[in-house]
């Protein structure tokens, strides 16, 4: 291991720096690695920080959006990470996150498309490691009246009361709604739960002369359609 790696990132040679490198070069030249270094300043008596940060990456599988997940405590177990560098962390993706929330609210007005849908909610669930269920309630026109966060459930599941829905769709006097809920596993592929909550939410909304137009799931940087698939 050689000296260099042992030393604060102000001692290493220029062009491993990353600060001086986002300066002279902008931020998009580097590497999510490098990103993180910055955050964490330096690393440990074995590792610089850009090997520091490419180990806590490769820990969460190179993923940012498994990486959102973290906390605090799951930081400081890696040699060099202490509370200081495990805020510093959480408070730039808690940012990141709150960023993409915001840009999702001013973008998504209308609804033409599934897309449209996980768009405008994937920022709100981006990283969970729960199940959320939420509602877009819709003009005649697809215009987006409201989303309401109806239900919050553990890891596989979520509660959903299919009357505090319709009830909101009553009060926002919409037209129509689309449903969206994540699977933090990954799996987009939709439960027997899914499929049946899908069909009763189908038939009771059409009583009130509502229509579902479509349940979006949502799992990191994907998500399935039940009315692209053909199961509305």
């Amino acid at each position: 291991m050689s000296e260099n790696k042992k030393l604060s990132i102000p001692h290493w040679s220029t062009e491993d720096r990353p600060r001086e490198k986002l300066i002279e070069k902008g931020a998009l030249t580097l590497s999510n690695a490098e990103l993180i270094a910055i955050l964490l300043g330096s690393g440990n008596n074995e590792e610089s920080a850009v090997d520091l940060a490419k180990r806590i990456l490769k820990h969460y599988n190179h993923s940012l959006s498994e990486l959102l997940k973290t906390n605090i405590s799951a930081l400081k177990k890696f040699k060099g990470v202490g509370a200081a560098k495990a805020v510093s962390i959480i408070a730039a993706l808690e940012l990141a996150r709150r960023i993409s929330v915001a840009k999702g609210n001013e973008e998504t007005i209308k609804i033409t498309s599934p897309a449209d849908a996980y768009n405008c909610i994937a920022p709100l669930v981006y990283g969970l490691p729960h199940e959320e269920f939420w509602v877009i309630y819709l003009s005649n026109a697809n215009h987006i009246i409201a989303k309401h966060k109806i239900g919050q459930g553990g890891i596989t599941a979520t509660l959903v009361d299919i009357r505090v829905i319709l009830q909101k769709a009553l009060i926002e006097n919409a037209v129509s709604f689309i449903i969206c809920h994540n699977h933090p596993s990954g799996n987009l592929t939709p439960s027997n739960a899914d499929k049946g909550l899908t069909q009763q939410l189908k038939q009771a909304a059409a009583l009130l002369q509502i229509n579902l137009l479509d349940h979006v799931i949502i799992a990191g940087d994907d998500y399935f359609s039940f009315a692209d698939n053909d199961l509305l």
